[in-house]
């Protein structure tokens, strides 16, 4: 769906933004880019909606070259999200999340619609928060209407930066959890921007980590943190890669113990589904004197117990 060939970003006074990038994005596959300021992450966003050109090589979207597309209409079909939202302060959070189907000739009622069923899909009663204005919301609301407003004419390509940055950490990662959980159903091309590794390994279906102005690395956050590709990466996801490979490796079948004699046939209380996160299920282990928690099925039912060596051996696992 995004593809990059070649592409370099040098400005006038010689700066090199960009260096010779390479890279696809799949259609539906969300990327997230990572790095530290000034590493050019956000100059390649950007080129994919022409606020900044190229200086050679091409960037296409669905196989077209954007540099042969007006940048006003190719804006109007790319979702952009932005860390300080850009809501106009003057308009309703209704009439801001139809601002750009209004932009594309739909008539009032339908853009209107479409909104308060985008604000309903980001959680917000378009009947209660409809009608306020921007400065009537939190930072949490306000970045949800910053998505939905991005989502309102349907585009295939949303670009994201830093959009969970200005809100506390809680409201972060709630925020973090209802976009991935929307991006399941819409399943639009994402590229996301961030400076935080977490967020990008808990984000992205793939990652690419960053150095100056090149790629140092381009794959899933689980083989990042288990394979890094350069010192330079190594150092950049940190000592701990470990722990947070278990944020993106689930509980397997293959890592748990049998269950106990007599153990109950229905689902305890305390326990994680097959599928859910190590971190998850370590997070509730170390909170059990027991040394071992319940695993269950899709129906409820208690399939194993999972152990500390069992998080050990689908650590071990998935680094293989």
């Amino acid at each position: 769906m995004i593809r990059f060939e070649q592409v370099t970003k040098r400005y006038p006074d010689g700066t090199t933004a960009v260096d010779d990038l390479s890279f696809e994005v799949a259609e539906g596959e969300l990327v997230t880019l990572v790095g530290p300021s000034g590493c050019g992450k956000t100059t390649t966003m950007m080129m994919v909606n022409r606020l900044v050109e190229p200086t050679s090589g091409r960037v296409l979207v669905d196989g077209r070259d954007v540099a042969g597309v007006d940048p006003v209409a190719l804006r109007r079909k790319i979702g952009y999200v932005i860390q300080q939202v850009g809501l106009f302060p003057h308009r309703t959070v209704l009439d801001n999340t139809a601002t750009v189907p209004a932009l594309l000739g739909w008539k009032k009622a339908a853009a209107r619609a479409r909104a308060a069923e985008l604000l309903e899909l980001v959680g917000l009663d378009p009947a209660v928060h409809g009608p306020r204005y921007p400065a009537q919301l939190s930072g949490g609301q306000r970045q949800r209407v910053g998505v939905a407003r991005a989502l309102a004419a349907d585009p295939p390509v949303l670009l994201m930066d830093e959009p969970f940055g200005a809100v506390d950490p809680v409201v972060r990662e709630r925020l973090q959890n209802e976009f991935l959980a929307l991006q399941a159903t819409v399943r639009k091309t994402v590229l996301l921007v961030t400076h935080d590794i977490e967020e990008a390994v808990r984000m992205g279906d793939r990652m690419a980590v960053y150095g100056e102005g090149r790629i140092e690395q381009f794959d899933t956050p689980a083989t990042v943190l288990a394979s890094p590709a350069t010192p330079y990466v190594a150092d950049f996801v940190g000592g701990d890669r470990a722990l947070k490979r278990l944020a993106v490796t689930p509980v397997t079948a293959e890592d748990l113990d049998p269950l106990p004699d007599g153990a109950a046939p229905t689902g305890d209380p305390r326990s994680v589904p097959l599928g859910g996160s190590l971190k998850d299920a370590l997070a509730l282990l170390l909170q059990d004197d027991s040394g071992q928690l319940t695993v269950t099925g899709d129906d409820g039912r208690p399939l194993g117990t999972l152990t500390p060596a069992g998080v050990h051996r689908a650590l071990r696992r998935s680094a293989a």
